[in-house]
């Protein structure tokens, strides 16, 4: 059986983070596929350690705004497709979807949007989950298994916030995101990393207005979900919290098919 290893990031700013030692991470992190949310970057930017890292295939989905949000996938093993977008045009202009087909499964890398902007953001995000959701479960009934990651900018349950209280009228906590959360779950969908820790205290976000990383002042918003027909193949789930170089840090997913 062969295991593979997945990480994915919100690097917010791939030129940025780069000047940071993400060449060093990637190359000293053992796993064969990399997403990557809030790259910032666009096609014509892109330089030759970023479109061709040493052992990597790159796939980009950059969005038609300059320097704003984009997903990407670096991989050591070349996908049999990938693709931009959920083939939704109101949803696809913010380069927030790629997907890649690697057989045994398929990877959704996607940046959800922030609804703490105003009324309007808020109720993209919410039509996003749903169109989401919709092209997940399209998938599936295709004979896809899913691999979803990203950064969902909703914690889920009070134990993935410090402080829960707190943010409840807050866009990432709100009681309407956390039900869409419960929605994902109850189709079918696992929260890989509390299948294999309850550990309270593990966030993979920490605002930098604040100094909350210094004092684990945090958010766990950055997700790995798989279909429930891939839960045999999951061999353990993790967050690396002591990666600097962006306000959020790598989470990561292992299986063996």
């Amino acid at each position: 059986m062969a295991k593979i290893k997945l990480a994915s990031w919100n690097v917010n700013g791939i030129r940025a983070i780069s000047k940071r030692g993400f060449a060093d991470w990637l190359s000293a992190e053992k796993s064969q596929i990399v997403s990557l949310q809030e790259t910032k970057i666009d096609g014509g930017s892109l330089t030759p350690e970023l479109s061709n890292p040493k052992g990597f295939k790159t796939h980009w989905c950059h969005a038609e705004k300059k320097g704003y949000s984009g997903t990407a996938i670096f991989s050591k093993t070349e996908p049999k497709t990938a693709w931009q977008g959920m083939g939704n045009p109101p949803f696809d202009t913010e380069g927030r979807v790629i997907g890649a087909d690697y057989g045994d499964f398929t990877l959704l890398n996607i940046y959800y949007p922030n609804g703490k902007s105003g009324p309007e953001r808020l109720q993209y995000k919410l039509d996003f989950y749903d169109a989401f959701l919709q092209y997940a479960n399209t998938l599936r009934a295709n004979g896809k298994k899913l691999v979803i990651c990203g950064d969902f900018n909703t914690a889920h349950k009070p134990i993935d916030l410090s402080r829960p209280k707190d943010n409840e009228a807050i866009s990432g906590f709100l009681p309407v995101e956390r039900a869409w959360m419960d929605q994902f779950v109850a189709s079918g969908y696992i929260d890989t990393f509390r299948l294999f820790s309850q550990d309270a205290h593990r966030y993979s976000w920490w605002s930098m207005r604040t100094a909350a990383r210094d004092r684990n002042v945090g958010w766990r918003i950055d997700y790995f979900f798989v279909s429930d027909d891939l839960e045999k193949n999951l061999t353990g789930a993790d967050i690396q919290a002591h990666v600097q170089g962006s306000d959020h840090c790598p989470v990561t997913l292992e299986l063996r098919f």
